[in-house]
């Protein structure tokens, strides 16, 4: 029997920072936690979505998944450091609901995900119709920021929840995580999909390469699990992107086979095509519907959550879309050139 290794710890240590803010914290976690951290500058007033704030996030928010290599794990509860973030939070989460329309009824909200554009949303239809190799491995690039620890911001919001939606939302996870079996865990597949494209599968490699629109969009997932209080957003997030993902895994599919990548890179969006159909109907029915039986008032912030997920997909759909047709990389330090194999 063939012995699968889980996907690389990180390959590199702390990235470069973008600015004051994220210079700091970098600052701080090269060196020991002590309960004071001297030099912290006040993120009150950073662009809510620009590099330095977000990268500053995605360090905190680290601390609490794999770590980076030689930063001391006691780093992860220091409370000066903790301080810092939530007032990095605070100004992310303005800048989210700044954006954002009054919230709606959750029935047409979720109704509304159900129905997609003509001719699709997000990349995946661009992918499938006119992309080229080197604009998918960025693609893939970019996601892996998430997927090498997919629905392990999701598992944050288990003990917050309770009943039919915990019940419901456990199942969800269980085939995230592989049903049991590591070798088909989703993030132990993508891995597979960034060895089959010839890029780095070690997790966090491509951190120092990624844009402001990526962070922000794996930062939310962190936001939304690490707070009780925006458990019902958390429960929206996820419920968008079960909902949307089968369609776009089709997608995916269709642009991998047109560009004749390995069949490992295709068998992760395969996975999702089906697993991710069964998903919409207990996130739609089992997760929401119970959590909103239990507690009504957690409306509004479902929808929050749903809408969220729309705001920074499409803002990192954009940021792509436009380097591209510049005919120029996504990426802060683009990929090496290589062709599909045969």
């Amino acid at each position: 029997m063939t012995t699968l290794t889980d996907p690389a710890p990180p390959t590199a240590a702390l990235p470069p920072a973008r600015g004051p803010l994220s210079a700091a914290v970098v600052a701080a976690l090269a060196g020991e936690p002590r309960g004071v951290v001297t030099g912290m500058p006040s993120p009150a007033g950073a662009e809510p979505f620009g590099d330095d704030l977000q990268l500053a996030l995605q360090l905190c928010y680290e601390l609490h998944y794999q770590g980076f290599p030689g930063v001391p794990d006691q780093w992860e509860w220091d409370p000066v450091l903790l301080r810092f973030r939530g007032e990095a939070e605070a100004v992310f989460l303005a800048g989210l609901r700044d954006r954002l329309p009054e919230s709606g009824e959750v029935s047409s909200v979720v109704e509304e995900l159900l129905v997609e554009p003509i001719g699709g949303g997000g990349l995946a239809p661009r992918l499938a119709r006119r992309g080229e190799w080197w604009q998918m491995r960025e693609f893939l690039a970019h996601r892996s920021v998430y997927h090498l620890k997919e629905a392990d911001p999701h598992s944050w919001v288990v003990p917050r929840l309770r009943g039919r939606a915990k019940a419901a939302l456990v199942a969800v996870e269980y085939d995230e995580f592989g049903g049991g079996r590591a070798d088909r865990a989703h993030s132990r597949l993508y891995a597979d999909l960034l060895e089959g494209a010839g890029l780095s599968s070690g997790y966090l490699h491509y951190l120092p390469s990624v844009t402001a629109p990526t962070l922000a969009w794996v930062n939310m997932m962190s936001l939304f699990g690490l707070h009780r209080s925006l458990r019902g957003a958390l429960v929206g997030h996820f419920a968008a992107a079960e909902i949307t993902s089968a369609p776009s895994a089709r997608r995916m599919v269709s642009a991998l086979r047109r560009l004749g990548a390995d069949e490992a890179c295709v068998h992760f969006y395969a996975e999702h095509i089906e697993a991710d159909a069964v998903h919409e109907q207990v996130m739609r029915h089992e997760v929401i519907d119970g959590l909103l039986a239990r507690e009504p008032s957690l409306a509004p912030d479902v929808v929050f959550g749903i809408r969220a997920t729309e705001l920074v997909e499409d803002d990192f759909a954009r940021h792509l879309s436009d380097a591209w047709e510049q005919g120029r990389s996504s990426l802060r330090i683009p990929l090496p050139v290589a062709l599909p194999a045969d």
